[in-house]
């Protein structure tokens, strides 16, 4: 196994050094234009690929134009636009019901802070997140998806199991300057490298600081199950 470094806060800068010359580029996939189109993109992301989204919303963001689309279109047509998605009727039914909220509470703009998102149809901290900081640029918080889960648990930066409380411990030894960016740099890694089911440690810039390096270590810490 790797060797991490003394404290959490060293682990953490010394990830996001050695990730931020391995992915210079690292940013959002999701493609947009405008604040709306970002937050039915983050919507449509849950436990889909944004390879699959962004090849969806091509067409969608053609078809329809602002929030009074979505809000009166039929449930049975939005879903159907949508039938390439994962859970895409549960999804359209979030859009509509979104869209709704917003022309009814918020004149139609996507609101701005994180108690007001988090009311909409569809809306955890983690999609308010990604909307505050691409569509407001505001941060508050670092953005846990799949990829943050796991890689932070794999590196030993937390041993928290659920997206909200890793967030609370990430938040305290990543840099605050580096909240929105630390998403993106694990995204990546975790698209080139560090997946799921078969990481490829041995061409891994991280593996000899990870404890969960699969050279030595017996246990995949971001699971807790064997290699």
């Amino acid at each position: 196994m790797g060797t991490p470094r003394e404290t959490r806060e060293e682990q953490a800068e010394t990830v996001i050094d050695r990730l931020e010359e391995a992915y210079p580029d690292s940013t959002i996939s999701l493609r947009y234009s405008n604040r709306l189109e970002l937050l039915i993109a983050v919507i449509l992301s849950a436990q889909c690929t944004d390879e699959r989204v962004n090849k969806e919303t091509e067409h969608l963001f053609e078809k329809y134009d602002g929030a009074e689309d979505y809000a009166n279109a039929p449930q049975e047509e939005l879903a159907e636009d949508l039938s390439s998605i994962t859970y895409y009727n549960s999804k359209a039914e979030y859009i509509r019901t979104s869209c709704e909220l917003i022309l009814e509470e918020h004149d139609g703009e996507v609101p701005d802070t994180m108690d007001e998102l988090t009311e909409l149809s569809g809306v955890g901290r983690k999609t308010a997140n990604v909307v505050l900081q691409h569509g407001h640029d505001v941060v508050e918080g670092i953005v846990v998806d799949t990829h943050v889960q796991r890689l932070s648990r794999r590196l030993g930066l937390t041993e928290e199991q659920y997206p909200e409380q890793i967030e609370q411990d990430l938040m305290t030894i990543v840099p605050e300057g580096y909240w929105q960016q630390f998403t993106h740099l694990c995204i990546d890694h975790g698209r080139a490298t560090c997946s799921a089911q078969n990481p490829d440690c041995s061409d891994c810039v991280l593996a000899d600081i990870c404890p969960s390096e699969k050279g030595d270590s017996e246990i995949d810490l971001a699971s807790g199950d064997a290699w």
